[in-house]
């Protein structure tokens, strides 16, 4: 497979891999049966040995468990993985019920998040998204008094508005901004991604195929037990609309010998030497379509043919969930 590239955190931060392992579907979040923990641990020390060093996980996917799972992994192997975790979202019996990003709170949940990885410090550390009940100088400050205490080596925010990006960086420097971001979600290049560049923060990207829109693989209508069912962007005409728009990139894909994934995949790449592609995957065989994705380049041609396509607003209704 390929070598992974390596992009730099932030102005002052590490250096990772440009391509990031999301560990969320490694675990049931959103309901369903656990995917297989064998096969999980595999495709991470698969990852690992490929030169993706960039984890991502959440202290609520699967109630902790993605965080025992990877804590599981990386035993006698820490050194080689660079730990991304967001906190703050709370769930019951696999609903989403809230935010909690008071000061006390943050403090709790990075003991429980260092006790279940087996590790001392979490490289970055990061709100899964603002909540506006609490500053943002108190949410930013606390996890800055973590950093001052080993717990915690970098910061990183999620799901944010410009605004709240410029705040948070001049309470500590960001590190990072992960956000949703792909063909069919363009809509932060209008300020966020502007901001972020401004400040020399760096972009993990995920949904880099909207939920499985940008695969190629999708026709309408979807089974009616398919969970895309609830967000308009598959609903009705909406899809058929966007289906026409990705035939356009499968014709593209089949045109390059590549699939349309890793076209999604590669685009998200193009768009800046501080973006990095986080791709979630549980299995070892996503890795040999994933990886060499990040070798593929772009004519002029075929970059304007994309963003034409798939301009602001292109894709009609949507939504992503929470990476």
């Amino acid at each position: 497979m390929s070598e992974i590239s390596k992009i730099q955190l932030g102005q002052n931060g590490p250096m990772v891999s440009k391509l990031g392992l999301g560990c969320m579907r490694m675990s049931s979040v959103w309901g369903g049966p656990t995917p297989d923990e064998t096969e999980s641990i595999a495709t991470i020390h698969q990852a690992l040995d490929s030169g993706i060093n960039f984890l991502n996980t959440g202290d609520f996917y699967g109630a902790g468990h993605n965080e025992m799972l990877i804590g599981k992994a990386l035993k006698g192997r820490r050194d080689e993985a660079f730990i991304s975790v967001k906190f703050g979202a709370i769930f019951h019996n696999g609903q989403w019920i809230g935010l909690d990003l008071r000061p006390v709170a943050i403090k709790n949940f990075v003991n429980y998040s260092l006790t279940r990885l087996g590790i001392e410090t979490i490289d970055l550390y990061q709100p899964c998204r603002m909540d506006d009940s609490v500053p943002i100088e108190d949410i930013i400050g606390t996890i800055a008094g973590l950093v001052e205490e080993g717990k915690v080596r970098h910061i990183g925010v999620s799901e944010i508005t410009a605004d709240q990006l410029r705040k948070a960086n001049s309470v500590y420097p960001i590190s990072a901004l992960e956000i949703g971001y792909s063909l069919a979600d363009r809509q932060i290049e209008n300020d966020l991604l502007p901001a972020a560049k401004e400040l020399g923060i760096s972009v993990v990207a995920f949904t880099n195929t909207a939920e499985g829109l940008l695969t190629g693989d999708l026709q309408a209508p979807l089974p009616v037990d398919d969970y895309r069912n609830h967000f308009s962007r598959f609903q009705g005409d909406n899809l058929i609309h966007n289906l026409e728009k990705v035939a356009v990139l499968k014709e593209m894909a089949h045109v390059k010998n590549v699939t349309p994934t890793q076209l999604a995949i590669a685009w998200v790449k193009e768009q800046g030497d501080h973006i990095m592609p986080l791709v979630s995957m549980s299995r070892r065989s996503r890795l040999p379509e994933n990886i060499p994705a990040m070798e593929i380049v772009f004519t002029p041609d075929e970059m304007n043919i994309l963003n034409t396509t798939f301009a602001i607003g292109a894709i009609k209704g949507g939504t992503y969930l929470q990476r």
